[in-house]
């Protein structure tokens, strides 16, 4: 297993049919202690995992939120929405499935964020987006991506899976912004400029 870099460049996906991008995260009561803190825990923080599927520069479908299968084929599948944290694993889970995505889908555009209204980075720790091989029914993990937690942002471009010719790249992004929470267009413009 390694960890991607942005430095190390793209990685080749040769004999990849499978790829799953996981999210994880680990509640926290922020600073506040106390009841107030516990319930902070006991409830959880919402961070959500989109994959945002590119035609050149154009965003034309989202996996993630409300839309768990947008190409209505299989081949871009979001896990659910988890809206606590809370258990072992990934929270949540992108699967792409390169063979069947239409040709007309250049690249995917993997963002996690603190979408919601009241949510935030700074209310999870230990974030981390694993990087399975899903190539004949079995989930091997072959990556990690680790993001900064020193950012105030409430957006992070996580990587992003690029066709080149016949075959696919992914290329560790691993940068931080603002999207208006709630606001779908905001977090597209989000994953264009990435």
């Amino acid at each position: 297993m390694i960890t991607l870099t942005k430095e190390g460049g793209p990685a080749d996906l040769d004999g990849v049919t499978h790829l799953s991008i996981g999210v994880s995260w680990d509640p926290t009561a922020g600073s506040s202690g106390g009841v107030l803190g516990k319930l902070r825990r006991k409830t959880g923080t919402d961070l959500d995992l989109i994959a945002v599927a590119m035609q050149g520069g154009d965003p034309v479908r989202l996996a993630g939120l409300d839309s768990l299968d947008p190409m209505g084929n299989g081949s871009l599948l979001h896990s659910g929405d988890n809206q606590t944290g809370h258990g072992d694993g990934d929270d949540e889970t992108v699967t792409v499935e390169f063979a069947r995505l239409p040709s007309a889908i250049t690249s995917i555009v993997f963002v996690a964020a603190a979408y919601k209204k009241g949510s935030s980075f700074q209310k999870a720790r230990n974030i981390s987006f694993k990087v399975y091989d899903a190539t004949g029914g079995s989930s091997e993990q072959v990556a990690d991506i680790w993001p900064s937690l020193l950012s105030q942002d409430n957006g992070c471009a996580v990587a992003k899976a690029v066709r080149v010719g016949g075959t696919w790249k992914l290329e560790v992004v691993n940068e931080t912004g603002k999207i208006k929470q709630g606001d779908e267009h905001a977090l597209m413009r989000f994953a264009v400029s990435k």
